[in-house]
């Protein structure tokens, strides 16, 4: 992908910047938006208003026109569709936060429409019931090994059973804290802290035995800002781990079985989880609820590929082939 930006990304104009500081602050997800949120809001107004300046634009008095040219800039620097997408989002909000605040009488990015997604909804990737068992399978046996290679192996089958069986997205498995573990009975269950709003997931029982065998192996760890990690780094001064080496990890062990391809990757793992579960129980409301879907329409994509497969009717049709 070519880079659109040639220099230093500069501060926004002071009472641009304020007014979306106060966005920021106590209107992005009603005010509780986390860190990475408000990080990646800023970091994709300051390649706006870099693009600005490089273009001799003064991003405070922009017209919809520049707005296009952006756009058009964005889609031959190689940005696809879904991340052009998004960056028009942001920028609407920003905008709008300076009407808000009176600094401007528009939002120039208001109807300023992303390039046409031509991927269907229905095409994402996942692994198969065959795939996911030779994944796993190559993942270490906890019985095999000792010491922190024990708990690290122990705590790499967590993540990804957590991210393929149970379908938490990479940042939910970071997130996750020691607190947000419940015992239930005969199950432990763990408190997911989403995108908009926190879910239940119970955990299943053999996941659960080696998740508290792995906690145990492990030790204290200690708590940083958010929480006691649950998955942490295992040597040194453990701390938690970082989005980039759990995507690390996955990658590592789909290259070892064999699968790692285009589109297969940490968020092929919960597409898996929501595909297969849906295969094998039929239960489209309890796949919502497994990953946290406000809008049915969302899970409702996973139903179509299974079902598509299922009641495809040229496999109903009586004639026979060769």
């Amino acid at each position: 992908m070519t880079s659109i930006v040639t220099t230093r990304l500069p501060q926004t104009p002071s009472a641009l910047d304020a007014a979306f500081a106060d966005f920021l602050r106590i209107d992005l997800a009603n005010g509780d938006a986390s860190e990475d949120t408000i990080r990646n809001y800023r970091s994709t107004v300051g390649l706006w208003v870099a693009w600005c300046r490089d273009q001799g634009f003064d991003p405070a008095t922009v017209t919809v026109t520049h707005v296009k040219r952006y756009r058009q800039a964005l889609i031959e620097a190689g940005y696809s569709p879904g991340t052009i997408r998004w960056k028009l989002v942001v920028m609407g909000r920003f905008y709008e936060a300076a009407r808000n605040a009176g600094l401007r009488p528009d939002n120039p990015a208001t109807g300023v429409k992303p390039p046409r997604i031509r991927q269907a909804m229905e095409d994402f990737k996942y692994l198969s019931d065959s795939e996911l068992a030779k994944f796993l399978s190559v993942l270490p046996d906890p019985e095999r090994a000792t010491g922190p290679e024990k708990v690290r192996g122990l705590r790499d089958l967590f993540m990804i059973d957590m991210m393929a069986l149970h379908g938490l997205r990479t940042i939910e498995v970071q997130r996750a804290n020691l607190e947000d573990l419940t015992d239930r009975g005969e199950n432990f269950a763990l408190i997911v802290r989403g995108k908009t709003r926190d879910r239940l997931v119970y955990l299943r029982p053999d996941t659960g035995i080696r998740m508290k065998e792995y906690l145990v192996l492990r030790g204290e760890v200690a708590r940083d800002k958010d929480g006691t990690p649950l998955c942490s780094t295992t040597s040194g001064e453990c701390h938690r781990l970082t989005r980039t080496r759990i995507r690390a990890i996955t990658v590592r062990y789909l290259r070892l079985a064999g699968l790692k391809r285009a589109g297969i990757s940490n968020h092929a793992l919960r597409h898996t989880a929501a595909t297969l579960g849906y295969l094998h129980t039929g239960d489209l409301r309890a796949v919502q609820e497994l990953l946290g879907h406000a809008n049915p329409c969302m899970t409702a994509r996973y139903a179509h590929v299974v079902d598509m497969a299922k009641k495809n009717p040229v496999l109903f049709i009586p004639v026979k082939v060769g």
